[in-house]
């Protein structure tokens, strides 16, 4: 959605992880169609997984500064390096951040003070129920299936991040995926979850009802979701 209200935005990428649900690549073929462009897709030669990230590092993340491997390994390195690749190019990224991530927006701009920055749903005032809103009266297609399921985000199909009821639901969902994360914390010796006080939790000893697991992202258009709607169904007509 950020990209399509950029409008004129020349490359498209999508940066594949294995853990990616299956659906994910369909969502992109079909939003390949809709914009008329082609998705360049983009993904990590050295790290194949999440799992292969977090053995090579020895754990999840950093308590010290939160760096996790997965994500800077199989995401920002490979976008540094699409960048390297266009050295010299005026370089002006596009993200999908919404009204409530104005502080990630600033960050993010900050760290990368080599390119220019656009946050399209900032700018228009769109909260995340706003943008599945929008995207559900713009657009015929469905959306990635780890929403349609009930998930806030469509991250990796057991993304380190999750939480206590993250994590209960995708041991309904995906118990697998469960069982593979379960065994991969005991491996490292390190858990992805943490108690109150600090203390680790792993998901061998998760009690199955901790946590809130209604976390679905409902689309709903507030006043600035259908000033954004008449917007572009104008520039269409």
């Amino acid at each position: 959605m950020a990209g399509y209200l950029a409008g004129n935005v020349d490359e498209w990428i999508y940066i594949d992880i294995a853990d990616q649900h299956e659906d994910s690549m369909r969502f992109i073929h079909d939003c390949e169609k809709a914009i008329g462009k082609e998705i360049q897709i983009l993904k990590s030669s050295q790290y194949a997984c999440v799992e292969d990230c977090v053995r090579a590092f020895g754990g999840f993340r950093n308590p010290r500064n939160g760096f996790a491997p997965c994500t800077n390994w199989l995401k920002k390195r490979i976008r540094k390096q699409w960048e390297a690749e266009h050295h010299g190019c005026e370089l002006i990224y596009v993200w999908g951040f919404d009204l409530k991530e104005r502080n990630r927006a600033d960050r993010t701009a900050t760290e990368n003070p080599q390119a220019e920055h656009e946050f399209p749903l900032i700018e228009k005032n769109l909260s995340k129920k706003d943008v599945h809103g929008l995207f559900k009266k713009l657009f015929s297609f469905p959306r990635p299936l780890m929403y349609e399921m009930g998930y806030p985000n469509n991250n990796c199909v057991g993304c380190v991040k999750g939480g206590f009821g993250y994590w209960n639901r995708i041991r309904k969902d995906f118990p697998e995926v469960f069982q593979q994360r379960a065994a991969l914390e005991r491996t490292v010796g390190h858990s992805m979850l943490k108690d109150y006080k600090g203390h680790p939790v792993y998901l061998d000893e998760l009690e199955p009802d901790r946590g809130n697991m209604d976390t679905e992202v409902f689309p709903e258009c507030s006043i600035m979701c259908y000033l954004v709607t008449a917007s572009e169904k104008a520039k269409s007509e």
